[in-house]
């Protein structure tokens, strides 16, 4: 079931007129309820939309219509790339910009508002090839023990150890095991998640993750609703990410691990670990519930040692070599 993003604001951008704001604004709650974007994502979208009317207003002279998003031209689009990247704005930023304003227009092409395709001319900026940083097999075990010591209340510990161990243990998104429900508790030996664009897929369930999951629910004093969140705060409300990372960091450096040290991390080292290990990638992609297996290929370069290894034990003419 698609998660209402409730505390995004959905008010459009400030410098558009009235008809382009509430497009902004109706093009912003369909993110959160149709297509299961996270708040997060949505706020970033806000942003970069804000900035694009802001730059329209100045081009124009005068606050951005419908008619005349309409009008403009792929070197009005560049243009707005290029002041932003005068401003300091990175290239992974430019990109997520030119993400948002593709789809902005998809959105108001699909509803028949404005029918512009200078947007889908527009190169996406060169951005640095980046690499996960995952955790090896015993920084991620040793995250796993050491946050289990950090609070003195025996049910918090418990809470935090298992959602790593569901990160590290399924390769779940933090948000995807602060969206599970009480009846999503993974306590079989398969469980099914709703991620990014509201796209489904089933993920195997380790005896560890289980159990860690049974050992939070046996010592969590709150009564959990079956339609409501399966991890709550100390005041039984829906745990918000931002404790984790809080968490993660005392984890971190408590063994004096690097900034890269994560949740995310956690679900890296997932994916890096399984390969390593001799997983496919068509499968870890699946478990990732990745869009495009070029995203999983990326975890091919961590472990380039062990991909020669493998070489050499496997190809015929490596002996000879």
């Amino acid at each position: 079931m698609p998660r209402r993003n409730s505390a995004v604001d959905h008010r459009a951008a400030i410098f558009a007129q009235q008809d382009a704001a509430e497009a902004v604004g109706d093009f912003l709650h369909s993110l959160g309820n149709e297509r299961n974007y996270s708040p997060h994502t949505i706020a970033a979208y806000q942003r970069d939309l804000a900035g694009f009317f802001a730059f329209a207003q100045d081009h124009l002279g005068a606050p951005a219509s419908l008619a005349d998003l309409s009008n403009f031209t792929v070197s009005d689009f560049r243009s707005f790339l290029a002041k932003r990247r005068g401003d300091g704005v990175a290239g992974t930023s430019l990109g997520r910009s030119l993400s948002a304003l593709r789809s902005f227009f998809h959105h108001l092409d699909r509803n028949g508002a404005v029918s512009n395709q200078a947007i889908r001319l527009v190169k996406r900026p060169k951005t640095p090839h980046a690499i996960p940083k995952p955790l090896s097999k015993e920084a991620a075990r040793a995250s796993i023990e050491t946050i289990d010591t950090l609070d003195v209340l025996p049910w918090v510990a418990a809470r935090d150890t298992a959602i790593l161990t569901l990160l590290y243990g399924c390769g779940l998104r933090i948000s995807e095991a602060l969206n599970l429900e009480r009846r999503d508790a993974p306590l079989r030996d398969a469980m099914r998640i709703t991620g990014k664009g509201n796209k489904e897929r089933v993920v195997p369930v380790l005896v560890v993750v289980a159990d860690a999951v049974d050992r939070y629910l046996e010592l969590c004093p709150f009564e959990l609703a079956a339609s409501g969140p399966l991890f709550v705060g100390v005041r039984g409300k829906r745990l918000n990410a931002g404790v984790i990372q809080r968490q993660m960091r005392q984890t971190r450096i408590a063994l004096g691990l690097p900034d890269t040290a994560t949740p995310h991390a956690l679900r890296h080292s997932f994916a890096t670990h399984l390969l390593s290990s001799g997983g496919d990638l068509r499968s870890i992609q699946e478990l990732l519930g990745h869009a495009s297996l070029s995203t999983t290929q990326r975890y091919t370069e961590v472990d380039t040692d062990q991909l020669k290894r493998v070489y050499q034990h496997a190809h015929p003419r490596a002996e000879a070599d």
